[in-house]
């Protein structure tokens, strides 16, 4: 599988109509030990630099966000004085945020959270809780009372992690009839069929990955017609063939992101983001403990993996990384050495070059969300 050259667009992207690079803003969401909440900056397409950091919303442990598709709200799972749940946000034209209103989950803080292509609804992953919540979105978006859908069962492979289900990650099909829902405790995909008007969702199937992985996080292929999931137990990546129309996924290849002697050289290793190039054959997967980002060529047969760069993220832990829209960057988070740092992307290759002094300090910063469009500029 070959997917177009990212050059002409790339430089469309960047430079635009006017000629001028874009000043995106780019939010944080953060938790623990000196997080305040939800941070904004911005980020130049063109040189790689940030603007400065300011707190956008006065929140607790506002972890992974997610963007409304009308691109003037965002979502966050979020914690409150006793409770946990989700919290909506309108996005100023300033860049700033006004909360909407938040709505406990019912069962504890989440660990992830996708809203639907429709703007309807959004779902929620309890890693601890071992559900997944759906919360209505209203025309206004305010989130309404959540419906509560407990997964069962888990693998046991590894006693520690794996004693109860565990959902790490929420999302939907291209085609938005499925919501899929990688559990570390079963080892595999829960799958369910959504039914957007009510809305909810119908358990449907499980897809099962490599026991003892741990699956943690999950993306498609440009093309929908390939699941590829993130082992954080086993740091591997498992390829899957989607099929849109039953809603099954089959189990191909699995292959690691790290040597078994890039792993021995750390105490503790522990694999968390996946990404794939909407333009270039490239998927990429953070490594905690080895601190890097692993690089992979996706082959002619999207099945075949190939790990062709191992690139430091100059910063300790990245729980998350992220692509700009354009694709001609890649910004990893450090969630334990508080930065985040800027990687240009080869438009052959797909490989990452770190940017010199691009890093910004963020508070434990373990999400990053960019919104096209809002162009806000820094303060000062």
């Amino acid at each position: 599988m070959k997917f177009p050259k990212i050059r002409s667009v790339a430089l469309f992207t960047l430079f635009g109509l006017s000629g001028v690079a874009e000043d995106l803003t780019v939010f944080f969401g953060t938790g623990g030990r000196g997080s305040e909440g939800i941070y904004k900056t911005t980020f130049n397409t063109s040189t790689g630099k940030f603007g400065t950091i300011d707190l956008a919303a006065e929140s607790q442990s506002p972890g992974f966000l997610a963007l409304h598709p009308d691109g003037d709200k965002l979502y966050a799972v979020e914690r409150w004085d006793n409770d946990a749940g989700a919290a909506g946000y309108r996005i100023e034209e300033d860049g700033s945020l006004t909360l909407v209103n938040r709505v406990s989950s019912g069962d504890g803080p989440g660990a992830h959270l996708a809203v639907h292509p429709t703007g309807k609804f959004l779902i929620t992953a309890q890693y601890g809780g071992g559900s997944v919540a759906l919360f209505p979105i209203n025309t206004e978006g305010q989130l309404g009372i959540p419906k509560l859908y407990e997964h069962e069962g888990s693998s046991g492979v590894v006693e520690r992690r794996q004693k109860a289900p565990h959902p790490h990650w929420t999302g939907f099909s291209p085609d938005g009839r499925f919501a899929l829902v990688p559990d570390l405790g079963k080892d595999g995909i829960v799958i369910y069929r959504v039914d957007a008007e009510t809305p909810s969702l119908v358990p449907h199937g499980f897809a099962a990955s490599v026991p003892g992985g741990g699956a943690r996080h999950m993306r498609f292929s440009p093309n929908g017609e390939y699941i590829y999931l993130l082992n954080e137990l086993t740091l591997d990546v498992s390829t899957f063939k989607w099929n849109g129309d039953t809603g099954t996924a089959t189990l191909l290849t699995t292959t690691p992101t790290l040597t078994e002697a890039a792993k021995s050289a750390e105490s503790f290793n522990s694999a968390a983001e996946i990404l794939v190039h909407p333009d270039l054959p490239t998927l990429y997967t953070s490594n905690r403990g080895h601190d890097s980002v692993s690089v992979f060529q996706i082959g002619s047969n999207p099945e075949d993996l190939e790990v062709v760069q191992v690139q430091p993220v100059r910063g300790a832990f990245p729980r998350n990384i992220n692509l700009d829209p354009s694709g001609s960057w890649l910004l990893a988070a450090g969630a334990d050495s508080n930065t985040v740092s800027a990687h240009r992307i080869d438009s052959e290759s797909g490989k990452l070059t770190y940017q010199r002094r691009s890093v910004i300090n963020v508070p434990n910063p373990i999400c990053i969300l960019f919104v096209p469009g809002k162009n806000a500029p820094p303060k000062g």
